[in-house]
């Protein structure tokens, strides 16, 4: 774990696209690790049944982390006063930015475009439109995603509750947190790595987190690739604010996504999860992930179920 700032934490331009091109070249297309065995042995993981959201509520309400928040009305009744005899239905509707910084969501592989290509250099301005994506859209994951999900809490490894804005979660860590908490990230896994960034939300109130948050370190995505890992999520946006990264704002996003097609879940919630898997000595589950059918859609708000 450590602080963004100078120093060796930082990495120039051309050792991000050194790491890029090595873990483009290693990757094997995160989804397809995931096979029928690989489904089978998570069922094997469910002890107690119990089930367990990762989601955060859908936030309404303007904050320092979001200006524009979902919008959420009633539609019918009319004006909310419902007629006092006969039937009628109560309906209602919702309006959101897919990606913001507080909703939990999933990328599509279609949401990054690095230097004018998507994903697998796939032209971007051939596959996006007004009308959505053609290609990598959320409806690769149409099916849902169901796997091996393996929580690892960076906080908890270093005695504290939250790690800092600005905090670099790094392979170390990563490698620690796994030896910790008894448990091993292997081909297939979904992981979810938590720093904290919801409970430090819920507890001081929001912040702007364009400019400070705790997330990943570019290297740590070597980790990722090594385990070959098929869906990473935290409970904040995975990269960490200010960059590690000169000229690269968002470079774990670079890399999972555009790099090596790993999906992405930003801003989850593991406060819920966090403690069972502590009492129970348990820190892998079966996971189910269900994005909305949205044709041609760059993401999906999403709520992730662990179940133990």
């Amino acid at each position: 774990m450590t602080a963004s700032g100078t120093g060796p934490d930082e990495m120039s331009e051309a050792d991000f696209q050194s790491l890029y091109d090595d873990l483009r070249s290693t990757a094997l297309g995160a989804l397809a690790t995931i096979g029928h065995e690989q489904v089978l042995a998570a069922i094997r993981e469910i002890h107690s049944g119990r089930t367990v959201s990762l989601a955060a509520p859908v936030n309404t309400q303007p904050a320092a982390d979001d200006a524009e928040p979902a919008e959420h009305w009633l539609t019918a009744p009319a004006d909310g006063n419902p007629d006092p005899s006969g039937l009628q239905f109560a309906r209602d509707r919702i309006a959101m930015n897919i990606h913001g910084d507080v909703d939990s969501h999933i990328d599509a592989l279609c949401h990054v475009i690095y230097n004018g290509t998507m994903h697998d250099g796939v032209p971007a301005g051939e596959a996006l439109s007004p009308g959505g994506a053609s290609e990598e859209s959320i409806d690769l994951v149409g099916d849902g995603i169901v796997g091996r999900g393996v929580l690892l809490d960076i906080p908890r490894l270093h005695g504290v509750p939250w790690l800092e804005p600005g905090t670099h979660v790094t392979l170390a860590d990563l490698a620690a947190a796994e030896a910790r908490q008894g448990v091993q990230v292997g081909r297939g896994d979904i992981l979810f790595v938590r720093v904290g960034h919801r409970r430090r939300r819920d507890e001081l109130g929001p912040w702007d987190v364009a400019d400070a948050r705790a997330g990943l370190h570019p290297t740590a995505l070597g980790f990722m690739a090594n385990r070959q890992v098929a869906v990473l999520g935290s409970d904040g946006n995975n990269d960490t604010a200010p960059s590690a990264t000169r000229g690269v704002a968002f470079p774990v996003h670079v890399l999972a996504i555009h790099a090596m097609g790993l999906h992405l879940l930003d801003y989850l919630q593991f406060e819920d999860l966090a403690p069972l898997c502590a009492r129970e000595g348990q820190w892998s589950f079966l996971c189910v992930i269900a994005p909305l059918r949205l044709p041609g859609a760059t993401g999906s708000p999403v709520n992730p179920i662990a179940i133990l």
